[in-house]
């Protein structure tokens, strides 16, 4: 077991503000035990002194992309995009069919390294590779485990590239789930996902007990091309395939919603997850929480792994289009963990922790808590990080993955993967 000595912990839920020595327990959703005094033996096995330091339960991402990890710094694409779904045909479609299965693993060991480093031990990801997606859910699931990482995975199922492709992510995430890996059946969106692929997901995800993760409404695309197909909108079609019913499912974005969907959000089961930054990014709108109910939690959808930063993002960019203050902000930040914990997923346990040092120039209380989280806590201040009570992050060096070899793997497979997208039409 490791010991956390003298450290000032903070409660996620009621911000109860308690100096103790605390025992951790190793394993998966394993729990942690307070000490007032340290007794003989207790610090028989590994110990840190978190004196000054802040500990509190680590963080997790609602919604992830692992294949776009090497696109960073990537050349820009011959031909300007115009709109949102040529953004998607001459970026995004590009880099996933160029994507190899060395590349997805590389990828997801920087996702992993990425997320420990920012305090993030579990992360719920949405992947996809037409050209390689035989085995890509268990590559991405070994390298997250070697790293010491959460994680709800899914393929992006899609009839784009046609109805191969379909079946091979129908078959990929089968034989994933069918392993006893905790998943979900992934989708692209609406206006990607025929009626026949949409059906065969969700008798798939229903014969696994899971849900269906999907990009719903991002873009106004999705919604036209949704009432033009099959004479209703995106939401309306969700809840008559009986997506919105399963409590494991996640509708992502939500952007461009009118009123009955709206409706049909606040009473349903699934959760919404948005991703502030990356709607600034490809100027699709603006997240607005009225009328969608309280099922709502936040993601990065690839654009970094920094979850403390898309809460601040949520929080500035709502304050002119949506009704969000300070705790509703942190609500958001920590939905995520009812989420896994409501639906029976694993690895995210009270075992999970992040030590913080935290340099305020002012006082840190209960009652200010959500302020300081906002405008203060950013993840330079995360200093150890524990993960199913194992340390991960030791002194803001991961210990578990050597982080220049995971790197170095990571820029030469980028810069090949640039290559690769060059001749991809």
């Amino acid at each position: 077991m490791l010991l956390l000595k003298n450290a000032t912990f903070i409660d996620w839920q009621t911000f109860a503000f308690k100096t103790t020595n605390i025992l951790v327990e190793e394993g998966k959703d394993g729990n942690i035990f307070f000490y007032d005094r340290i007794t003989a033996g207790l610090d028989a096995g590994k110990t840190l002194d978190c004196t000054g330091l802040l500990v509190t339960k680590s963080f997790a991402c609602g919604h992830h992309h692992v294949y776009s990890a090497l696109a960073r710094g990537m050349p820009p694409p011959r031909q300007a995009p115009q709109d949102f779904h040529e953004i998607l045909q001459h970026i995004w479609w590009k880099l996933d069919r160029s994507l190899s299965p060395e590349m997805i693993r590389a990828s997801a060991l920087y996702t992993a390294l990425a997320c420990a480093k920012n305090g993030v031990t579990f992360a719920i990801d949405h992947h996809a590779s037409p050209r390689a997606v035989e085995g890509s859910l268990e590559s991405i699931a070994g390298a997250f485990d070697e790293v010491g990482i959460g994680h709800l995975l899914c393929y992006e199922i899609s009839d784009r590239d046609g109805e191969a492709v379909a079946r091979q992510g129908l078959e990929e995430t089968e034989s994933y789930l069918a392993a006893g890996r905790q998943g979900l059946v992934g989708l692209h969106a609406s206006f990607t996902v025929g009626d026949d692929t949409m059906g065969r997901a969700v008798r798939l995800a229903q014969q696994y007990g899971s849900g269906i993760h999907i990009h719903v409404a991002e873009d106004p695309v999705d919604q036209k091309h949704c009432k033009r197909a099959y004479g209703k909108r995106v939401v309306e079609r969700l809840q008559d395939f009986g997506v919105t019913e399963m409590p494991k499912s996640i509708l992502v974005h939500c952007l461009h919603l009118k009123r009955r969907e709206r409706k049909i959000l606040s009473q349903a089961r699934s959760c919404i997850a948005y991703n502030t930054e990356s709607n600034l990014n490809n100027n699709v709108g603006y997240f607005d929480s009225r009328g969608l109910g309280g099922n709502i939690m936040l993601g990065t959808d690839g654009m970094h792994s920094d979850m403390l930063r898309s809460a601040r993002a949520a929080y500035f960019v709502g304050q002119g289009f949506d009704d969000i203050g300070l705790p509703e902000a942190y609500a958001r930040f920590r939905k995520v963990h009812h989420y896994l914990r409501e639906n029976n997923f694993s690895g995210d346990g009270d075992n999970n922790l992040v030590v913080l040092d935290y340099d305020s120039p002012t006082p840190l209380h209960p009652g200010n808590f959500p302020a300081h989280f906002i405008f203060g806590l950013e993840g330079r201040h995360v200093r150890h990080v524990i993960s199913s009570g194992k340390l991960i992050v030791r002194d803001g060096v991961v210990q578990t993955v050597e982080e220049q070899e995971v790197l170095r793997l990571a820029r030469g497979l980028g810069a090949r993967l640039w290559e690769r997208m060059g001749a991809v039409e």
